[in-house]
């Protein structure tokens, strides 16, 4: 390889490990602060980057929370893709994901205190868990699953069910989460075309278990 391209390589490297440490600094502020009084000086501290270094990736503290929430949000999303690998039943993979997401506060802590601090809502937008839910919910039409007529409707309903069930777990943290996931899994399945009978078994069927 001629010494230019080598030297290429080592610059995107280390511009790429810059970044992640960025990242990785603002979700730590982010989970235990929210970020509010954070400055750009203690974050790049905290990464441990020279301050400059900071504005060749971001030009600004919320385009790096942003950016933050969504590797935190995609690393999460991944995870439950591996919990429910194997399981090509759209309606289970739905309602396997929305009860793995009750459990995010003990299996995820960080990410759940960075939802928690900073806006629920943002779970369902861009990346992250909100391309799954619209994959299952279209396989789950194409295949005769789900009775639905409008996906954008059915998507309406699953991510503010989701949205309401991460909200329990923030402000009543004793409640009884796999319990409430579960009736929900149930009313959304149902919702969206099975039978009471089946959606109750499937929101019941034993998790995989994790890696």
């Amino acid at each position: 390889m001629p010494m230019s391209d080598l030297r290429r390589n080592r610059f995107e490297r280390r511009r790429a490990e810059t970044r992640h440490a960025l990242v990785r600094a603002a979700r730590k502020i982010l989970a235990e602060s929210g970020g509010v009084s954070a400055s750009i000086h203690a974050i790049a501290e905290r990464a441990d980057v020279g301050l400059g270094s900071f504005y060749n990736h971001f030009t600004g503290k919320p385009d790096l929370f942003d950016a933050a929430v969504a590797d935190a949000l995609e690393e999460y999303a991944q995870a439950v893709d591996e919990r429910l690998h194997g399981i090509d039943d759209p309606a289970e993979r739905l309602a396997g994901g929305v009860r793995i997401s009750a459990r995010m506060a003990e299996s995820y802590p960080e990410i759940m205190q960075i939802l928690c601090h900073s806006q629920l809502g943002r779970i369902c937008a861009g990346d992250g868990l909100a391309p799954r839910a619209k994959r299952d919910v279209e396989e789950g039409m194409a295949a005769g699953r789900f009775t639905v007529v409008d996906p954008v409707i059915a998507l309406t309903v699953l991510n503010g069910s989701l949205l309401a069930l991460l909200e329990l777990s923030c402000n009543q943290p004793e409640a009884d989460s796999d319990q409430a996931a579960g009736t929900m899994a149930e009313m959304i399945l149902h919702m969206l075309g099975l039978s009471p009978d089946e959606a109750r078994a499937l929101a019941r069927r034993p998790l995989p278990a994790a890696a």
